[in-house]
């Protein structure tokens, strides 16, 4: 089978090397030259609204799927005129606009934070008075490892704010004073099959993942599963889905969803029977889904800029790394590690050595 695949990236390329022992062929269209993917498939270097190269694309494969959300939906929807699309234009169009996310959240009773929609400087000053501070700030769209947004703490930061960010379409939230950041990533198949993996602990840095540690029976599992079902099933979505929650007062408020396979289930490739980019082909293909059972105690870490040394990397017992093949930049995810043991004190030991070399 082949399969088409918008984006090249690093979530592309790692589809790709779980589909080709499946006998799965990929054909990557990107506009980067140098997109990394294109180490494990054919690349079409185009842009995304390039219709004769869509085409191209379409011409080529079984289906199609993404490897993140800010393809325009305009693109899938062009590309569902002549080939299968996972997942369908109508989730992207929610998942890629948090305005349209939160909205969605509402309608489904999973609760959120208060929010408002902010189209100029004079709203966000009228929404300010309603929401208050600290607050932040956020365009709706193309926002994704602490970029688009702003922390508004004080009115000082207020002045001006819409115009930092753009002057663009913006959501204003409520900060959450949250005790954690949990994900929950759950797959859904063409047939309706859904299956679940551990909730995942998070920790950010400046915005971006650093450190992803899944859990162990996690009091908020059910509670998780049940939103993230919700959404599933609304959208008729198919594939893997991420789903970004704040624990705060003992439940979990919604903050965000990635229609595709996530940076916080990395882990998956070695810590689970089926990883989550196996499970999202799976699911795009027909196949039955695979099992999400966690095999002992994983932990990942992101290479940030730069990846360690490989032989420091393996001659840490347990580690397994992965080298995207990007060139190396300030704030870039180049690389991960994931630490995976039978035992929590064996992991968190392993675990150690590998953040003495980031």
């Amino acid at each position: 089978m082949k399969i088409g695949v918008i984006g090249g990236g690093q979530l592309g390329r790692m589809l790709a090397l779980a589909g080709t022992p499946m006998g799965m062929q990929f054909i990557f269209l990107d506009p980067a030259a140098d997109a990394c993917a294109a180490a494990v498939g054919a690349h079409i270097c185009a842009d995304y609204n390039d219709h004769e190269h869509l085409r191209q694309l379409a011409d080529q494969v079984d289906l199609v799927t993404f490897e993140f959300e800010n393809v325009p939906a305009e693109t899938v929807a062009f590309l569902s005129q002549y080939v299968p699309v996972f997942p369908c234009a109508d989730a992207l169009r929610v998942a890629r606009d948090r305005l349209n996310e939160k909205t969605l959240f509402q309608q489904l009773q999973i609760p959120v934070a208060p929010f408002a929609a902010i189209e100029s400087q004079v709203e966000l000053d009228r929404a300010i008075q309603s929401i208050g501070l600290p607050a932040v700030l956020k365009t709706r769209t193309l926002g994704y490892d602490g970029k688009g947004q702003k922390v508004l703490r004080t009115a000082a930061d207020v002045t001006d704010a819409f115009a930092e960010l753009g002057s663009v379409p913006s959501i204003l939230e409520t900060f959450v004073s949250f005790t954690g950041e949990v994900s929950l990533l759950a797959v859904r198949s063409r047939h309706g099959e859904i299956r679940a993996y551990p909730l995942v602990h998070n920790t950010h840095e400046q915005g971006i993942l650093r450190l992803s540690l899944p859990s162990h029976n996690h009091a908020l599992q059910t509670l998780a599963e049940t939103y993230v079902t919700s959404v599933l099933e609304h959208l008729d979505y198919v594939g893997v889905l991420a789903f970004e929650f704040f624990e705060f007062n003992g439940g979990l408020f919604a903050n965000e969803i990635a229609p595709r396979v996530h940076n916080s289930g990395h882990w998956t490739i070695e810590g689970a029977e089926c990883s989550q980019f196996e499970n999202h082909l799976r699911a795009v293909t027909g196949l039955p889904l695979g099992s999400t059972t966690k095999l002992g105690e994983s932990a990942m870490i992101n290479f940030i800029g730069t990846v360690p040394e490989v032989d420091a990397l393996a001659a840490i017992e347990d580690c397994h790394f992965h080298h995207y093949g990007k060139a190396f930049k300030k704030g870039r995810k180049v690389g991960h590690g994931t630490i995976r043991s039978q035992s929590a004190d064996r992991m968190l030991q392993q675990l150690n050595k590998l953040k003495a070399l980031v």
